[in-house]
């Protein structure tokens, strides 16, 4: 049986750009007859907020989109917030050293950013790590250990990546794509990367649909699930909602979050709807039912160019938003 996942942070509101992702997610699971799973990805404790947590199982109920496991429903393949699931990555963490894979790094924010000079690289990682690292003998180790605590950082391996994208199609990066990267913070913080893929994996998920800001941070994961000899999932990157200034959805664009729309009135319908309209899942704005959106439920049917969010968009197709 297909089982997917909605993950979101705790550190701010779900705006529309969520709520896309969100609605997809659910429809790509319930439309296939599948377990949909409700994940809280609040590993950063210093910015997630239970009662932000809150507010997002509110939002997602608001909108009729309910989950199969998670937070209030079934505890099968819990806990399903990633700050009660740290053990688990600690136990990837010693087999991926038991096997070779990881190294300190000593490197400093400064040092990496001065190094970079430019911005390239996987856009949502920052430029490539240019294995600095790598090569310390374990006596060097040691001497710059009793002065810093270092990172660990994975080593990636000589393999190109290939996997075709339900939603962005065939992709390929080049080997050594991003470079070696931290999966364990200094401050001992355990990375995304390492935490979505343990949380995917342990928790059976074969489908992931989310932002494509996250297309190029697949290649990492497949090297992580590779390295820990696990079976990946299908991976489905929808395009995002960008504001008017080219850049994806965010506080910057004002309030746009589900809490201010449920406040000002709008009905679920309307933002369903909405955005069921610029993904490409029907041809006009109209109010819907996220239910009424499953029997023609396709990925293929999903628009692979990002929508470009405008005031007089907004006054248009959700009048009864506030701006």
């Amino acid at each position: 049986m297909k089982r997917g996942r909605f993950a979101p942070t705790p550190s701010g509101d779900m705006h529309l750009g969520n709520a896309k992702i969100a609605l997809l997610s659910w429809l790509q699971m319930r439309a296939a007859g599948g377990i949909f799973v409700l994940r809280i990805e609040d590993i950063d404790t210093q910015r997630s907020k239970p009662a932000i947590t809150e507010r997002i199982l509110a939002d997602l109920r608001w909108l009729g989109l309910d989950w199969d496991e998670g937070p209030g429903a079934s505890d099968a393949s819990g806990p399903y917030l990633q700050s009660q699931r740290t053990e688990l990555y600690e136990e990837a963490l010693a087999k991926l050293d038991a096997a070779g894979r990881l190294y300190p790094c000593f490197c400093s924010r400064a040092e990496l950013l001065a190094v970079a000079g430019a911005p390239h690289g996987l856009s949502s990682e920052g430029a490539p790590y240019p294995g600095t690292c790598r090569g310390l003998s374990p006596e060097e180790q040691q001497r710059r250990a009793q002065h810093k605590d270092p990172s660990l950082r994975f080593a990636i391996g000589p393999e190109e990546i290939r996997f075709v994208d339900g939603i962005a199609g065939p992709q390929v990066f080049p080997p050594g794509s991003g470079g070696d990267f931290v999966v364990r913070r200094a401050d001992h913080m355990y990375s995304y990367q390492l935490a979505v893929t343990v949380d995917d994996a342990l928790m059976g998920i074969t489908d992931v649909l989310r932002g494509d800001d996250l297309l190029d941070s697949t290649p990492r994961q497949l090297h992580l699930y590779a390295a820990l000899g696990l079976t990946p999932p299908k991976f489905a990157h929808a395009p995002l909602i960008l504001g008017e200034d080219g850049r994806r959805l965010a506080k910057r664009h004002g309030d746009l979050g589900l809490p201010a729309l449920r406040a000002a009135g709008t009905k679920p319908e309307t933002v369903i709807g909405w955005l069921a309209y610029i993904s490409g899942l029907i041809d006009r704005p109209e109010a819907v039912t996220a239910k009424e959106l499953i029997p023609g439920f396709r990925l293929d049917r999903i628009s692979r160019e990002p929508f470009l969010l405008t005031e007089a968009m907004i006054r248009k197709l959700m009048p009864d938003t506030p701006i």
